[in-house]
């Protein structure tokens, strides 16, 4: 018996692949901005090496960095430029799943549905920080 994979699997995954090589360009495009000093850093590159060995909290306070969506006001600088291409790289799956919702209407595969509905509203709420816990 061959095992086919489904218009969704086969969705999810061609969005997965093109978020992925649009992230890794961004990533190449902000790190060559952020190392050739085109955009003047938060934290010198040479004081780099200090901060990585803090904890969370000590970081944030001695960096005068803030926790949270922060970065977000701060592309100017470009270490935290760094951050947009990982943050579309963290929202792909969502896209993801969001992508293949339709698909699974038509279907009328609820089950599916839901759970790819639900996967959104958790991955959307847990990058949110609305719930004061996660990375940020």
């Amino acid at each position: 018996m061959e095992n086919k994979a489904t218009e969704e699997q086969i969705l999810y995954a061609n969005l997965l692949n093109k978020g992925m090589l649009i992230g890794l360009v961004g990533l190449v495009i902000t790190f060559v901005v952020y190392g050739g000093g085109i955009l003047k850093p938060f934290i010198p590159i040479g004081d780099v090496q200090n901060y990585w060995v803090l904890p969370v909290s000590e970081y944030l306070e001695k960096s005068g960095m803030h926790a949270g969506w922060w970065w977000l006001s701060n592309l100017k600088f470009g270490d935290l430029l760094n951050f947009l291409p990982i943050a579309f790289l963290s929202a792909v799956t969502i896209f993801c799943y969001a992508a293949i919702v339709p698909g699974l209407l038509k279907k009328k595969d609820t089950a599916y549905v839901v759970l790819a509905i639900l996967e959104v509203i958790v991955l959307v709420v847990a990058a949110s920080g609305i719930l004061g816990s996660g990375g940020h």
